[in-house]
């Protein structure tokens, strides 16, 4: 395989693997707001809030069931979330990023 083929075919692989994501890059999203009875991965700061899909991380079975020593933990893409920092704490000028699973996200609603 030439050079400019594997390139090809890696861009294609590339792509296609993030064109089932369910969120974009920059697409704007709400964190769920919920307090479940076990360890979650979705700080309490976090939860509730708006940010931005910074880009896809990779697909990991989910922390939350994990922690519980079962074996059953649906395997779900994670996000980078970017985040202003006012819109977290009441301050700052800043923006934090957070690895959240798909299952804490959901469209932001206007």
């Amino acid at each position: 395989m030439t050079e400019a083929a594997h390139e090809s075919a890696h861009e294609s692989a590339h792509e296609s693997a993030h064109a089932t994501d369910r969120f974009a890059p920059g697409a704007r999203v709400r964190t769920v707001h919920h307090d479940p009875p076990h360890h979650t991965r979705l700080p309490r700061y976090a939860r509730g809030k708006h940010g931005t899909v910074v880009e896809p991380e990779g697909r990991s079975p989910l922390a939350d069931v994990r922690s519980q020593g079962r074996e059953d933990a649906p395997v779900e893409q994670v996000y980078a979330v970017r985040f202003e920092a006012r819109d977290l704490w009441g301050d700052g000028d800043h923006h934090v990023v957070l690895d959240l699973f798909e299952s804490y996200l959901e469209d932001e609603q206007p």
